[in-house]
Order: structure tokens, then C-alpha cells, then sequence
């Protein structure tokens, strides 16, 4: 098990885990938000195969609409 911060929140998962299991298990969607690693945006096209290291930063952000 790995510690990661996923918007401010700590926490531990499974080394092999992937950016895709981590949105399933907090239920966020994948449409419509992007993924940052240390700062660095993730291509959707690798979230299935981009593995966390310990103490990653992660940022999820959802977009939003506004006028």
C-alpha cells in the first residue's frame, strides 16, 4: 500500500492501483474533468496504465459551466 493526496484528502491504496480505479471508487465521473499527477495533467488515453508513486500529489478537477 501506497499513501497518495488526492485534492487535499490523504489517501491509501493498492501500488498497482490506476487513475481509473481511483475515480471508480470515488464515484467521479470521467467526462468532464481532468487529471493532474505532481502538477502534470494525464492524457485520458493512459489512465488505465498511469500507476501512482508514493506521496503523488493528484488533483481532479471538474469542469464547470458558468455565463
Amino acid at each position: 500500500m501506497i499513501k497518495i493526496r488526492v485534492n487535499e484528502n490523504i489517501l491509501e491504496v493498492a501500488k498497482d492501483f490506476n487513475i481509473l480505479q481511483l475515480l471508480e471508487q470515488l464515484n467521479t465521473p470521467q467526462n468532464g474533468i481532468a487529471v493532474a499527477i505532481n502538477s502534470a495533467i494525464i492524457s485520458k488515453e493512459v489512465w488505465a496504465s498511469q500507476h501512482f508513486s508514493e506521496n503523488d500529489n493528484i488533483l481532479i478537477i471538474q469542469a464547470t459551466q458558468g455565463g
